[in-house]
């Protein structure tokens, strides 16, 4: 995912067609492309030629195509790292664990957010999602896109809990029972502004964290990015 979102960020803005073989793990911007997961389809998919202009969405000039994640998140792709490094451990197995741990020391972050240059509001939270677009919560389609060109960012603030309501909070939001007080989602947003108490933020843009000083400035850029794939 690092290499594609560096090869995107080269070429959003530019006439340069994007042409995307799906050779990662969970290939999650290819799913939501509708380019076919085995490679002699998603190939077939590049020689046919069509074309779409998607959308791509920034964080302190930082480019993303998937999201960028403040709170649990991050702490959960640095854990999974360090296993895979120290412990060989696959990627999939080293997530499950550091999930399990990072339920276990969680901390609320108090955040104040500016929408589309205006409106304010101050959360506490666990978790701060920011995607590009708009992402489904419930199973079966957890973690999908229905669109890619709508111009404008997914924003979703997982509601301050203690340690048993956010465990509960998260179990409901993977089998598709959620509760409108689990999760606040924030609708027409183009721009975001994230600031806090923090000198520094770890922030899971597209499954690698890095470190990021407020102001974080979230913007979306509407149809940037022409790519290889079906209509």
């Amino acid at each position: 995912m690092t290499q594609i979102r560096a090869a995107a960020g080269e070429l959003a803005g530019t006439a340069t067609r994007f042409a995307i073989l799906p050779l990662g793990t969970l290939n999650h911007f290819a799913r939501d492309l509708g380019i076919p997961l085995a490679l002699d389809k998603a190939a077939a998919v590049i020689a046919a030629g069509a074309e779409r202009s998607v959308d791509v969405a920034e964080v302190n000039g930082r480019l993303f195509i998937n999201n960028a994640t403040i709170g649990l998140y991050p702490l959960m792709v640095v854990d999974r790292e360090a296993q895979q490094k120290w412990l060989g451990r696959s990627k999939r197995l080293a997530m499950l664990v550091a999930s399990a741990r990072t339920l276990v020391r969680f901390h609320h972050h108090r955040l104040t957010l500016t929408i589309n240059g205006n409106a304010q509001e101050v959360v506490e939270t666990v978790l701060l999602f920011v995607g590009n677009n708009d992402y489904k919560l419930g199973m079966p389609a957890a973690g999908r896109r229905p669109k890619l060109d709508a111009g404008h960012l997914s924003v979703l603030v997982m509601a301050g809990k203690g340690r048993l309501g956010m465990i509960a909070a998260v179990f409901r939001a993977l089998v598709g029972r959620e509760r409108a007080s689990d999760m606040e989602r924030i609708e027409k947003v183009e721009t975001l502004r994230v600031t806090g108490r923090r000198s520094h933020y770890s922030v899971a843009m597209d499954g690698e964290t890095v470190k990021l000083a407020p102001p974080l400035d979230y913007r979306i850029r509407k149809r940037a990015l022409h790519v290889m794939a079906p209509r």
